[in-house]
């Protein structure tokens, strides 16, 4: 099979925070190197506070580097722009619009004319398995159904790379696991390099071609693990099989250390 180019390159990334009081400040990352494939579906798993949402942070063009650069397309990332949307864990819906105005909201602001607003709103909402709810309010929507909008809103200007920060992390169980299966659904049906970060070791497995587990603080790439498992849809519960317990178990024995150690420096700092 012909390797897809790469879409995004992390070269020698590096991120420090000031600290009031320190001349050193706070490092979070030191060294990222990740290259992502278009198209690909990249999950990142690290220990809490090592720097997994301030690397996709760099990649929106929210913040930059203190060292080393991201291309996109053989760009350097400079800030950002309509080839990245971004869903993140709080939905940061409008309350006062519906479902439809939502996701008409992006497409606003970069001068879609109202006509095509509309007809994209719908496409993206049908996308998404929401339809039917276009006339809703959030207020009348759940969990699951207003991080669908949320999705439904950054594909709706069709960028090419979706960055999506723990999305289903405030989320019960049953409807994390039923997002999943529609992201899933989704990104094989768009065809976006997806850039996902969780907490979660199951749910990089289950999403993720490939899960780039990252150190603690300051934040290196420790190793990447390639998934290869049958379509989910293949199989009746993929998550018990003997394959998916291999790779969660790889990860975890990657993780583990770094969550000790991740521990210990938070103890530091509270001593301090």
């Amino acid at each position: 099979m012909r390797a897809m180019p790469t879409k995004i390159s992390f070269a020698g990334v590096g991120k420090t925070f000031p600290v009031r009081g320190t001349r050193t400040g706070l490092t979070a990352l030191a060294g990222i190197d990740l290259d992502l494939a278009a198209g690909e579906f990249v999950a990142i798993v690290g220990p809490s506070g090592c720097g997994k949402s301030t690397l996709l942070d760099l990649l929106a063009g929210l913040t930059e580097p203190d060292t080393g650069q991201i291309l996109l397309d053989g760009t350097p990332v400079r800030g950002p722009g309509r080839d990245r949307g971004i869903v993140f864990q709080q939905y940061a819906l409008l309350p006062w619009r519906t479902a439809q105005g939502n996701v008409e909201f992006g497409l606003e602001a970069v001068g879609v004319r109202r006509a095509d607003r509309a007809r994209r709103a719908r496409e993206y909402l049908e996308l998404v398995g929401l339809a039917e709810f276009a006339d809703r309010h959030p207020h009348e929507l759940s969990g699951g159904m207003k991080q669908r909008v949320a999705i439904a809103r950054s594909l709706a200007y069709d960028p090419d790379v979706l960055l999506m920060d723990e999305p289903f992390a405030a989320l019960d169980a049953q409807t994390r696991e039923s997002l999943q299966d529609e992201l899933l659904r989704i990104w094989r049906r768009t065809g976006k390099t997806v850039l996902f970060i969780t907490h979660g070791i199951d749910e990089a497995v289950y999403l993720g071609q490939r899960v780039a587990v990252l150190t603690s603080r300051p934040s290196r790439v420790k190793s990447v693990v390639h998934v290869d498992l049958p379509h989910r849809d293949q199989v009746d519960d993929i998550r018990s099989t003997p394959e998916f317990a291999r790779y969660r178990h790889e990860i975890w024995e990657l993780l583990r250390d770094e969550v000790l150690r991740a521990h210990e420096l938070e103890k530091e700092a509270i001593g301090s």
